[in-house]
């Protein structure tokens, strides 16, 4: 694997509780980073020698802003390109907005403000509206992210997990036991691939706030508090991993034949036949579909 990217969640915790949220983050979510932890990540990342840039999201990183500011100034540091995922909740007003960016000027590429009907009551919020406004003010590049609802059938999901500007919801984390019901279901057999990640050569990776790196929410291929990142990474072997190399092979569908899961008739995407068969599987493969925050166990 040459790892390019590094897409660090802060934490799970979240002050919102979308329907649509891929990693369940919620108010009551467990799970975040600290600064050594990070220090750490930054010093394993350099040894891989291929990562360029490092992305933070959550849940919503600007929970722990004062953790997030130092590691921003410090992935500056180690030379990372540097962005931060974000639903603009303090951005109430542009001078607010101003002063909650003002330590990011020059240190970063991207700052993505997710904004749509799950977030808040309108598709473009007052809250992004500021951010997009302070940030071009000061100077650092903006986006938006929104995720259109589960009726917005010209909506489709981008490949990858930070899809830009409208795209559609993939079923997966909360989303599949929230936005089913309102989706249009095609039989579990026409799954035969993974249409939105790149399970071979991923290029970029998930690392959650317990450690565990992730190919997909949920899949993970190691834990980098436990080894190395350089040795993850060396070590992954899509084919002979028990989830991707099914998922591989035939989609999702064949993970639900490989193991002989239970299964409907029907689903609303691949994402949702496969978080729903890796569920089912988490009790044969504990350290593969991790951690319990990813499948929505958490104590409220």
């Amino acid at each position: 694997m040459k790892l390019a990217g590094l897409h660090i969640l802060l934490t799970y915790q979240c002050n919102f509780e979308c329907d649509h949220c891929f990693v369940w983050g919620s108010p009551w979510q467990s799970g975040t980073l600290t600064l050594n932890q990070l220090e750490d990540i930054y010093r394993q990342a350099k040894v891989v020698g291929t990562v360029t840039s490092v992305y933070f999201e959550g849940g919503e990183p600007f929970l722990y802003y004062p953790i997030l500011v130092k590691a921003v100034q410090l992935g500056k540091e180690y030379g990372f390109k540097l962005g931060i995922v974000s639903n603009g909740y303090w951005a109430t007003t542009k001078e607010d907005a101003l002063e909650w960016l003002r330590p990011f000027v020059g240190k970063l590429e991207d700052l993505s403000v997710s904004s749509d009907l799950f977030h808040y009551d309108q598709l473009m919020s007052q809250q992004a509206k500021n951010a997009c406004q302070a940030a071009e003010e000061l100077g650092i590049p903006i986006g938006t992210i929104s995720i259109a609802p589960p009726e917005t059938e010209e909506a489709d999901p981008a490949v990858g997990q930070l899809p830009l500007d409208e795209s559609g919801v993939m079923y997966r984390g909360r989303a599949s036991a929230k936005l089913v019901g309102q989706a249009s279901l095609k039989p579990w057999t026409e799954f035969v691939e993974c249409p939105y990640e790149d399970l071979r050569e991923p290029g970029r990776i998930h690392l959650g706030p317990l450690g565990n790196l992730h190919i997909c929410q949920g899949i993970s291929i190691g834990n980098l508090f436990e080894r190395p990142l350089k040795e993850i990474c060396a070590a992954y072997d899509p084919d002979e991993h028990p989830v991707t190399g099914p998922l591989l092979s035939g989609g999702p569908a064949e993970l639900v034949r490989r193991y002989n899961l239970p299964h409907n008739d029907s689903y609303a995407d691949a994402c949702h036949l496969c978080y729903t068969a890796r569920v089912a599987l988490r009790e044969r493969f504990p350290s593969l579909l991790a951690p319990d925050q990813v499948y929505g166990l958490y104590a409220a």
